[in-house]
């Protein structure tokens, strides 16, 4: 199913040099023209700023049947990874674990982060006049009690009708569950409809995203005629801080690779070159696979492990993904002063695992707003920007891919050592 979806959407997306080009000329036109014939900017604007707004509303109306098909899909391979036999199922018992633990590092540490380098103000400034939210406009989040009586749909079309995320999460789970307890001649169709589900808003998604240059051209006009070139310090502000998070993530997968899986500081940073060569250049871990099953087999695990071991942590298992993708979320918070309290941070963490578990292996360009959207709406944070912030995607990207290619082979290498060879069934 991945190599399929591989095929399907990556020759057809726009360049991520075109969307970046897109973004600083709408940029570069919107304040020379703001600045040299303000009259002329702002006459264009109310033509060129509707096509931004429908571009957005084309990603977002993916999102909720696509969350809930790739919750689905996801649990169900889960489930099915862990039936396969010892060695599967303590990968998948992993892989979660360390997904939760991922985003419990940004609800932590991404909060520090702004606090140390807090965004432009003249940023704000920008980001709020590119989607029409006030940047001292509080979201009122529930409290703990609230969240907790709250947290199950008593009408699960309203909790989609009414984009209530997090409730729909929570009825999708237990779903995904329950339908793992199934027959498979039962489970099996209700199975194949997700899955057709999801491919079909995936490639919904691959045209809304082979229109980005145009989309993101608009947001850039508009928000540089309204604010000048303030948007590029912000820009480059939040490309800094997010790909830090990824930094420091690749970083604790090396720590990872010598402390729990016990390998040899310079063996395994030798063998693990050539799959972070290949993450760099493609941005894809699926593309890196042939490069991590050679890497794994260099740092002594054998080839009949790795073979069941990294497919499933291609499929599922996404290192970084929960960490920065509530990063973006917490940044975006910080830009609209959303107070992120314990419990708001609680739920992007859980969203942010349960959605990263759900999500495609395939470049962050394509599923950052479909990612990031769940999380951000479960936490009361306008998801706008995200419409703007993909255009950038592709720097933080870098790290994204880098890290989960590093943290790959080092799982596969602990839950090698955890299962004693002799238990591991043909």
């Amino acid at each position: 199913m991945l190599l399929r979806l591989t095929r399907l959407l990556l020759p057809r997306k726009p360049s991520a040099v075109m969307i970046i080009s897109a973004l600083l000329g709408g940029i570069a036109l919107g304040a020379v023209l703001g600045q040299n014939s303000s009259d002329a900017a702002k006459a264009a604007l109310p033509y060129i700023e509707p096509i931004g707004g429908l571009w957005l509303s084309g990603l977002q109306m993916t999102i909720i049947p696509l969350l809930v098909a790739l919750l689905i899909t996801g649990i169900n391979a889960a489930a099915n990874a862990a039936k396969a036999g010892q060695v599967a199922g303590r990968a998948v018992v992993t892989f979660t674990a360390l997904l939760a633990l991922s985003a419990t590092f940004a609800a932590i540490v991404m909060p520090l982060i702004l606090d140390a380098f807090p965004t432009p103000d003249a940023a704000i400034s920008a980001f709020a006049a590119a989607t029409g939210t006030s940047a001292n406009e509080a979201i009122p989040v529930p409290d703990f009690g609230s969240f907790i009586g709250s947290l199950l749909p008593s009408n699960v079309f309203s909790a989609a009708t009414n984009n209530n995320i997090l409730n729909l999460v929570a009825f999708t789970t237990i779903f995904a569950f329950a339908m793992t307890q199934l027959p498979e001649a039962t489970r099996a169709p209700l199975a194949a409809f997700f899955r057709a589900l999801g491919e079909t808003m995936l490639v919904v998604i691959n045209w809304m995203l082979a229109l980005a240059p145009i989309g993101v051209f608009a947001l850039g006009y508009a928000v540089a005629v309204k604010t000048g070139f303030a948007a590029l310090g912000g820009l480059a502000h939040y490309v800094a801080v997010v790909s830090s998070i990824g930094i420091m993530l690749t970083l604790i997968a090396y720590v990872f690779a010598f402390t729990v899986a016990r390998l040899k500081p310079a063996s395994y940073s030798r063998a693990v070159l050539a799959p972070q060569a290949v993450a760099i250049s493609t941005q894809s871990s699926l593309a890196s696979l042939p490069a991590m099953l050679k890497a794994s087999e260099a740092v002594g695990v054998p080839a009949e492990r790795a073979d069941v071991i990294l497919p499933i942590a291609v499929a599922l298992f996404r290192f970084t993904g929960p960490a920065m993708n509530l990063a973006v979320a917490i940044y975006v918070a910080q830009l609209f002063s959303v107070d992120l309290d314990a419990t708001t941070l609680a739920v992007g963490v859980m969203v942010a695992t349960m959605t990263s578990l759900a999500s495609v292996s395939l470049p962050g360009t394509i599923s950052f707003i479909t990612a990031i959207s769940p999380i951000a709406a479960a936490m009361g944070v306008p998801i706008a920007p995200l419409a703007i912030l993909v255009a950038v995607e592709q720097l933080p990207d870098i790290f994204r891919t880098l890290g989960n290619v590093t943290m790959d082979v080092a799982v596969t290498a602990a839950i090698d050592k955890s299962v004693p060879h002799e238990e591991q069934k043909p």
